[in-house]
């Protein structure tokens, strides 16, 4: 039987590089939680006047093991990688990148952006993966009326709606946006443990309130999740979900290993500039370098046992 309690993680601020960087709210991870499904890494952000912020301006950077989500509500992003992609990441639409062996890319939010507003992911590569080639993939979901709710799927399937985008986990993303006093309940897959992250308004999850930067988390087990408005506003909310991610996994800086000689070989091969990672053209400046090392031994992290 699915445990009915909903625990609620809530974000801290972290400042995303630079003398004027802009603050971003992340739920995971975090020591009550590492993974939910796969999806290891979430950051919220916004909305934020770029004239007051600065926006985002993230140099070349290295990832290892992983793939990132970019999902935007508002503003534009330029995205450069090393596989020579040149893309733009538009409120709506899904940039997935896939960073196994070794990718470089570059963030910039575009000129004509005023208000900048979204979530950052990462999803983890199972072991037999991690070291899967450098990917690109862009889909833009259509808009789904459910009860009294617009949904776009943009990673897996819910209410009859499949994302056309390869994952190497099972996975589910939405981006959900209930009226103002409505409910809504989707129907869920038993073996997924879900997230639900809170953006704008109030909201009950299976009973449970939510406020915005909040992420709730169900166990898995749940064959239907019910969602509330509570607020006299559309309350706009992302679902993440996957079956437990029951491997160790190791996380520093923008790497994903399994121990810490892997960690210690990443960051070497980015800072001797080797091939691993390839090089980003068109960014107007250096890349960023690694941060040192910490003098203990990076130990791997797991979410705790589901009963």
């Amino acid at each position: 039987m699915a445990d009915t309690q909903i625990e609620i993680l809530t974000a801290r601020d972290v400042p995303l590089g630079g003398p004027r960087a802009m603050t971003v709210r992340r739920t995971l991870p975090q020591r009550a939680r590492t993974l939910i499904g796969a999806w290891c890494f979430a950051d919220h952000y916004g909305p934020d006047r770029v004239a007051e912020s600065g926006g985002m301006d993230v140099a070349p950077h290295p990832h290892t093991g992983l793939q990132t989500v970019s999902w935007l509500f508002a503003g534009e992003i330029e995205h450069r990688d090393s596989l020579g992609t040149h893309a733009f990441v538009r409120p709506g639409e899904i940039n997935l990148m896939t960073g196994g062996h070794g990718i470089s890319h570059t963030e910039v939010s575009t000129p004509d952006t005023t208000v900048l507003h979204g979530v950052q992911l990462w999803v983890a590569l199972p072991d037999e993966h991690r070291h899967a080639p450098r990917d690109f993939q862009h889909h833009a979901p259509r808009p789904l009326r459910v009860d009294g709710a617009e949904l776009r799927v943009f990673l897996g399937t819910l209410a009859g709606e499949a994302s056309p985008v390869r994952t190497f986990t099972p996975l589910l993303g939405a981006e959900l946006v209930i009226d103002a006093g409505a409910a809504v309940t989707l129907d869920v897959d038993p073996d997924f443990e879900h997230g639900l992250l809170v953006d704008e308004g109030a909201v009950l999850l299976d009973g449970t309130s939510l406020l915005p930067a909040e992420l709730g988390y169900a166990t898995p087990g749940r064959t239907a999740l019910t969602v509330v408005n509570t607020s006299d506003r559309p309350a706009r909310t992302v679902l993440l979900g996957g079956p437990p991610f029951e491997e160790e996994i190791v996380m520093w800086w923008n790497f994903i290993g399994r121990d810490h000689q892997d960690i210690v070989e990443a960051r070497d091969a980015w800072e001797r500039a080797s091939d691993r990672f390839g090089a980003v053209d068109g960014y107007p400046g250096d890349r960023l370098p690694a941060p040192a090392l910490p003098n203990a031994v990076i130990t791997p992290r797991k979410n705790p046992s589901h009963r």
